[in-house]
């Protein structure tokens, strides 16, 4: 596990300009820099000297803090929370959901044509609000394993490649994530974005089972899979920070 040192006012915040942490592991190799949410941790090998990760960082400061204010930009633009009544709507890639609202015995949500049936249980310790939004949480997660599982292995057949499972979850920072296993993990909601966008992210994750990393050579895999990928990548970075319940 990454031993966490906090190093908020160590150097001086005039001197880089943003506070940071430095997270160090007895398994790491390599120093990197990772900002997350508007915010930077240093990552490196356990006994790494400070004064080289001070220089390190000093070298990447303008890139730091480039990459702050692109976050904070996309964090303001996330959308209030919405609220979910009889009739509202849900994008589910190239389609529009209905919502319609019973009550039942017990929370239950289904798919009947271009609508989503939710039965909202009195039994529930939630707000009407929070049982909507969960049931609504739970139904794309399903789908999206379905769907992102079917698509990651179609494509894998077509490259060559081989992904050794899928998974969805929910994150703040990234749509998709290949390890070096061969494991991938996707945000579920991706699904809320035309589908030719949640092609262009399968493509992307299944083309770091070759590359892992953003080389030229990735990128030309990405685009032999996915020939859309400028403008979906495009796309997805302008109105990726909307696509959430």
């Amino acid at each position: 596990m990454d031993e966490i040192i906090g190093l908020k006012k160590s150097p001086p915040p005039a001197e880089f300009g943003f506070e940071f942490s430095i997270a160090r592991s007895a398994r790491r190799r390599t120093v990197s820099i990772e900002v997350r949410a508007a915010k930077v941790v240093v990552r490196a090998p356990l006994n790494t000297a400070k004064s080289f990760l001070m220089a390190f960082l000093q070298q990447k400061a303008a890139w730091v803090r480039a990459k702050i204010a692109e976050q904070q930009v996309t964090m303001a633009a996330r959308p209030e929370a919405a609220v979910y009544g009889q009739g509202s709507e849900l994008a589910f890639m190239n389609e529009r959901l209905r919502l319609v609202i019973g009550r039942g015995s017990r929370a239950a949500i289904a798919r009947v044509g271009q609508e989503l049936h939710l039965l909202l249980s009195a039994r529930v310790r939630m707000s009407e609000q929070e049982q909507i939004r969960a049931l609504l949480a739970r139904w794309y997660q399903q789908q999206a394993l379905q769907i992102l599982t079917r698509k990651t292995a179609d494509l894998c057949a077509r490259a060559g490649l081989v992904c050794t499972s899928v998974k969805v979850r929910a994150t703040r920072s990234k749509w998709g994530h290949c390890t070096s296993k061969g494991a991938i993990q996707y945000n579920w909601q991706i699904l809320l974005a035309p589908e030719a966008i949640v092609d262009y992210l399968v493509a992307h994750e299944v083309s770091h089972l070759r590359h892992q990393n953003h080389s030229a050579e990735f990128w030309a895999l990405v685009a032999n899979l996915c020939p859309s990928c400028k403008a979906d990548r495009v796309w997805l970075k302008a109105n990726g920070a909307r696509l959430c319940l």
